[in-house]
């Protein structure tokens, strides 16, 4: 409140000073009308405005922008007319956490640590130690300690933000910093503990040893740290529920190498990286065939190939699954694991059964995991439409990695199904703010502005301002992601849903001329926005057939539903075991 700011889940909103103080006093109370009289003597005290109503309005409307909420549907700001405003929902106060007691949680992030080799080919070794050391922290005492998951720990690699800030930012209580170098075969890794209330040092110490000693020494600091946080200080390590603490992942450290190397491309996200993380992962298996993260990585790589199109889903998933189920076979109390394999279960053959029974496997592993957490959303809950279950299993997820683009940008998605526009456009917003070059905010604010527009179209009012944004969004997704032609089919159905029938049909076009799997989603939506049903359906059943992930939200599309009476429609529930 002194500093005149909003977040939301760590994320700065911008606000004016102005919308700001009517926040201050809606907040102030909650649940009360707080006149017009009332905001003008707070705002402007001692001073005449003559167009007052216009100003006011103003501020509020802003206000509005910036929290996501709408004058029609209020969520946070009721308007009483001629009379003032109220706040919605329930409010509390909080502060920045003070230093946690024992017996009270505690919350951590652990900062990329820094490569100190001079070497930019090591980075991957200094990532791999913070991602282990993560996973060590958040499996040993999740009742005691709550550990911020490495997608959000590595947006601050390389920043310049202090540890107050970051304190302040993520509302955390420690901050667990270090470095890593390497000799030939020996490394050295140093760490500092610093609690975020006063900067202080809880704790810092410098392991050394052979490269062979990794898997010990991640284990040690992992022990350290939590002996040096009062809430878990003197407490027995539990046992952990993704089975990595304590023992050694490989005893292949080549192998182990192989791995890290593997990951570290694996993040970069584009196909000719996914091609080089695929390479390591083999290498790694080959050297150790019982290395169950590798195989597990293996299996979530082919999952993803097939889910954006770099390769035919049918054939990614039919090689995934076989390192899915051998991962779990090897070490059945990887979380994550069983996670993995659930989602293929729904990707090789709609098995709906086998897929809850892996993901309540990884649940009763890891509950409070953010992995296990979005996968159930995804897998499970999403597919059955059970949207508002999959919403807040997002939102779960998201408390410990509040800047995981990919979450963020599912929870978009998510509320999208749920036919929740305007808070999607928010969440997309969110979204862009986290990640300016993502194609991902684009694509959801498209479809939301799409939605918007076809349902006023129904309604006999289309506004051409709707149709203009989706095309635009769209076009701006394809443009943003010229490795892959995911985004083309959405474009090519907002475009037909707006009436621009000759540009969708040049997407239509450019989508048969393309040398790259087309995954048939994209086709059928192409045909549904030209209103070519005949043709739409006879992709949408190459679609299941092909095991494309398009096609998986089928009870929830909204652009489904003027085709839902079709015999047709019914016969794809059948084939996907969901009808």
């Amino acid at each position: 409140m002194a500093a005149g700011e909003l977040y939301k889940r760590g994320t700065k909103i911008g606000v004016r000073d102005k919308s700001f103080q009517v926040l201050a006093s809606l907040l102030e109370h909650p649940g009360e009308v707080v006149s017009r009289e009332e905001l003008q003597r707070r705002l402007w005290p001692d001073q005449v405005f003559v167009d007052f109503d216009n100003n006011l309005n103003t501020a509020v409307a802003r206000l509005r922008e910036a929290l996501g909420d709408s004058p029609e549907h209020p969520r946070f700001i009721e308007t009483l007319p001629k009379r003032g405003y109220r706040f919605l929902v329930s409010v509390s106060e909080s502060e920045l956490p003070k230093d946690p007691v024992a017996g009270a949680r505690a919350k951590l992030i652990v900062l990329p640590f820094l490569n100190l080799t001079g070497d930019p080919a090591q980075e991957y070794l200094s990532d791999g130690i913070t991602d282990e050391i993560i996973t060590q922290l958040a499996a040993s005492r999740p009742e005691r300690l709550a550990v911020i998951a490495r997608t959000t720990a590595m947006h601050f690699k390389g920043s310049q933000k202090d540890v107050s800030q970051i304190g302040r930012k993520l509302r955390v209580d420690y901050v667990l910093e270090g470095g890593v170098s390497r000799i030939g075969a020996r490394i050295g890794v140093s760490v500092q503990l610093i609690r975020v209330r006063d900067q202080m040092h809880a704790f810092a110490r410098k392991y050394e040893g052979e490269l062979r000693d990794i898997f010990n020494m991640q284990s040690s600091i992992a022990d350290a740290v939590t002996a040096h946080i009062p809430a878990t200080a003197g407490k027995c390590r539990a046992g952990v529920a993704g089975g990595l603490t304590n023992r050694k992942l490989t005893e292949d450290t080549r192998a182990y190498h192989a791995y890290l190397k593997g990951r570290y491309l694996f993040e970069r996200g584009t196909p000719a990286a996914a091609a080089k993380a695929m390479q390591y992962f083999e290498n790694a298996i080959e050297r150790d065939p019982k290395f169950a993260p590798a195989h597990m990585a293996l299996a979530d790589l082919y999952s993803l190939l097939g889910y954006l199109g770099f390769m035919r889903p049918k054939d990614a998933y039919a090689a995934g699954i076989t390192h899915a189920l051998r991962a779990v076979e090897i070490d059945d109390t990887l979380a994550e694991a069983h996670a993995v394999l659930s989602e293929f279960h729904k990707q090789v053959d709609y098995n709906w059964l086998a897929a809850e029974r892996e993901m309540a496997r990884a649940l009763e592993l890891n509950l409070a995991s953010p992995f296990v957490k979005f996968r159930n959303a995804i897998v499970v809950l999403m597919p059955q439409n059970r949207m508002n279950e999959a919403v807040a299993e997002i939102e779960g997820a998201l408390e410990l990695d509040p800047l995981a683009g990919l979450t963020r940008g599912w929870l978009g998605i998510m509320l999208l199904l749920a036919r929740d526009y305007d808070r999607a456009i928010d969440e997309a917003r969110d979204l862009l703010d986290l990640e300016p070059t993502s194609s991902w905010p684009h694509f959801i604010t498209g479809i939301a502005y799409r939605q918007k527009y076809a349902d006023e179209l129904v309604a006999g009012s289309p506004k051409p301002d709707f149709a203009a944004k989706a095309v635009a969004e769209h076009r701006k997704a394809v443009e943003l992601s010229p490795e892959s032609d995911l985004f083309l089919g959405w474009l090519g159905l907002a475009l037909g849903v707006c009436g621009r029938r000759s540009e969708a049909k040049a997407v239509l076009d450019q989508l048969q001329r393309s040398e790259r799997y087309i995954l048939p989603s994209s086709f059928a939506h192409v045909h549904l926005g030209l209103g070519e049903i005949d043709a739409a359906f006879e992709w949408f059943d190459r679609a299941v057939e092909e095991r494309d992930q398009m096609i998986i939200p089928i009870l929830s599309y909204a652009h489904y539903d003027p085709i839902r009476q079709d015999p047709r429609f019914a016969a794809l529930l059948r084939k996907m075991k969901l009808g």
